[in-house]
C-alpha cells in the first residue's frame, strides 16, 4: 500500500478479504475501485482448484489434491483427533531428496511453494472441510528445510493474530536431516517442534534408503545444537521396513541416539507405494522393536495409521493423478 501511495489500513482490509478466501480484487467491496484496478494490474490471486478430494470411510481423514496456478499439484491431509484437527501440508512440488520409500520424490523436484501457497493449503482445507485447523505439520510433499525462506515466511503469516493465529507450539516441521537447515532454523529460536525423519540409525542403512544422508553423526550433532538453542525436544520419525531397519541391533543403536538428545521416537508402519519394492515390517516385529526401545528407557509411540483407504501417504494421490493425466 505504501508503494501505491495508499494509507496503511488498506493493507488490513485486503488481508481480511484474503483470510476469507476471496480471490477477486473486485469483490473486496470496501476498497475504492481505483485501488481494486491497481491491484488487479500488478498482482495475481489464484484460488487453488480441488482436483481430488477423498474422505476415509475408516476414520474421517480427508485428502486434498490442489491444482496450482501453473498446472502443478500438491497434497494436503486433514486428520481429526480428539484434541483438534491437524493439517499436513506440502512445502514443495516434488522432492529432490530421493528417499526409497516415498512417492513424493518420484520425478524429482519441480519447484518450491511460496509462503502464500502453503498458507492457502491451510486456509482452503478449512473452507472446503468446514473444520477449524488447530495444528500444522509440514510433512507433506517436499523437504521444508530445502525451502527454508518460504517456510519461515509461511510461519510468520500463519502465526499472525489477524490471520490463522496458530501458535508455534502447534506447528511441527519434519526434515530428512539437512544439517545446515537445522542449524539455520535453530537460529530463529522458534518454539515449534522439529521432527527428524531418521528411519535408520546407521549410515550404511540410512544412505541405502535415503540418498541425501549427510551422516547420522552430523545430523545428530545439528539436532543437539537445535535442542540447546530452543529447549524444544526433538522427535525421530522411524518407518519400519521389513528386513532393512528392524533388527534388534538397530533398535539398540536407535535407543542410544534417542537417549543422547532426549528424543521421542515415533514408529511408523511403512505405507505401501506402488512403484517401490519395500514392505512394512510384520506387526510382531514392530511390537518387539518398540518393547526393546522401551526397555532401554526410550519414550516411544507407534503411529496409528490414518486414511489407509484414501492414498493418504505422502505423494501417492499426486502420483496417481499425474500418471492418469499423462495417459
Amino acid at each position: 500500500m505504501k508503494t501505491f501511495g495508499w494509507p496503511a489500513y488498506r493493507a488490513n482490509q485486503v488481508q481480511g478479504w484474503l483470510q476469507k478466501g476471496c480471490r477477486d480484487f473486485f469483490s473486496m467491496k470496501n476498497l475504492p475501485q481505483s485501488l481494486q484496478e491497481e491491484l488487479s494490474q500488478h498482482y495475481r490471486l489464484h484460488r487453488p482448484a480441488v482436483l481430488r478430494h477423498q474422505v476415509s470411510q475408516e476414520d474421517g481423514t480427508e485428502k486434498f489434491l490442489w491444482g496450482l496456478y501453473d498446472g502443478n499439484s500438491v497434497e494436503t491431509v486433514l486428520m481429526r483427533y480428539r484434541y483438534g484437527n491437524s493439517v499436513c501440508i506440502s512445502s514443495q512440488v516434488g522432492c529432490r531428496q530421493g528417499c526409497a520409500f516415498c512417492a513424493s520424490t518420484i520425478g524429482g523436484l519441480v519447484r518450491s511453494l511460496s509462503a502464500g501457497e502453503m498458507l492457502d493449503e491451510v486456509l482452503f482445507t478449512e473452507l472446503e472441510s468446514a473444520a477449524k485447523v488447530s495444528n500444522i505439520v509440514l510433512m507433506g510433499i517436499g523437504e521444508p528445510l530445502d525451502n527454508l525462506d518460504g517456510v519461515l515466511r509461511f510461519l510468520y503469516l500463519v502465526n499472525r493474530p489477524d490471520g490463522r493465529n496458530i501458535g508455534m507450539r502447534h506447528i511441527t516441521i519434519s526434515t530428512c536431516g539437512l544439517p545446515e537447515g537445522i542449524r539455520a532454523l535453530a537460529e530463529e529460536n522458534l518454539q515449534l517442534t522439529l521432527s527428524l525423519s531418521l528411519h535408520a540409525p546407521d549410515d550404511e542403512t540410512r544412505s541405502r534408503i535415503m540418498p541425501s544422508n549427510r551422516g547420522v553423526e552430523t545430523v545428530l550433532t545439528a539436532c543437539e545444537a537445535y535442542y540447546r538453542k530452543t529447549g524444544r525436544r526433538i522427535s525421530f520419525e522411524y518407518a519400519m521396513i521389513d528386513g532393512i531397519n528392524d533388527s534388534e541391533a538397530q533398535a539398540d543403536l536407535l535407543a542410544r541416539h534417542a537417549k543422547r538428545i532426549g528424543a521421542h521416537v515415533n514408529l511408523i508402519p511403512l505405507n505401501y507405494v506402488e512403484e517401490r519394492t519395500l514392505k512394512p515390517s510384520p506387526a510382531k516385529r514392530i511390537q518387539s522393536f518398540q518393547k526393546r526401545l522401551e526397555q532401554q528407557g526410550v519414550n516411544v509411540t507407534l503411529r496409528r495409521r490414518l486414511g489407509s483407504d484414501i492414498d493418504a501417504s505422502c505423494g501417492q494421490l499426486r502420483r496417481k493423478y499425474t500418471k492418469r493425466e499423462k495417459a
